[in-house]
C-alpha cells in the first residue's frame, strides 16, 4: 500500500473529508488529493502530523527508515562515485564544517532517525525550524558532494 493509499484509508475510516484534513493541516484540499493519488508525497513532518490526527504510529503510514533514506538519496549526485571509505571521509568532513548544532540536528535525524517532533522538543525550537534547517543542510550536502565527487 502506498503512502497516499494509506492516508486516504485513514481519512475515510475516520469519516473525514479531504477538506477537513486539509484544514487541520493548514494545507489545500488539492494537496491532500495529490498525496492520496501519489502525485506528491508529504514530508515526514506532515506524515507525523497526519499520524497524530488519526492517533496511529507513523510507521502505519510509512517506515521511518525508508523516508529518512529517501530524504538523503536526493543529496547524492547521480554521477557521483564514492567508495564506502571515501564517502565516510567526505561526509565527516562536511559535518565538521557545519556548526555543532546543525551537525547534531543532522545526525539526530539521519543517523539516529529521530522524528522532527523529537528534535524540535530536544532543542526547544519549532518543527518548521527543524524542517527548514534540515532542508538547507541537505542542499549544502548535495553541493558538497558534487564538489567532492570522483564521478
Amino acid at each position: 500500500m502506498t503512502i497516499g493509499e494509506k492516508i486516504a484509508e485513514l481519512r475515510t475510516d475516520g469519516g473525514m473529508s479531504q477538506q477537513t484534513l486539509a484544514d487541520m493541516l493548514f494545507v489545500s484540499r488539492d494537496l491532500v488529493s495529490k498525496w492520496e493519488n501519489d502525485t506528491r508525497r508529504p514530508c515526514f513532518a506532515m506524515i507525523e502530523k497526519i499520524a497524530h490526527i488519526y492517533n496511529v504510529p507513523v510507521e502505519t503510514i510509512i517506515e521511518k527508515d525508508k523516508l529518512v533514506f529517501d530524504e538523503l538519496t536526493n543529496c547524492i549526485p547521480r554521477d557521483a562515485i564514492f567508495s564506502e571509505d571515501e564517502f565516510a571521509r567526505v561526509l565527516n568532513s562536511f559535518l565538521h564544517d557545519l556548526s555543532s548544532r546543525r551537525a547534531d540536528v543532522f545526525l539526530k535525524r539521519y543517523y539516529f532517525q529521530k522524528s522532527i517532533a523529537e528534535i524540535s522538543t530536544e532543542y526547544g525550537i519549532g518543527e518548521n525550524h527543524v524542517t527548514s534547517m534540515l532542508s538547507k543542510t541537505r542542499k549544502k550536502l548535495k553541493k558538497y558532494l558534487e564538489e567532492n565527487s570522483n564521478g
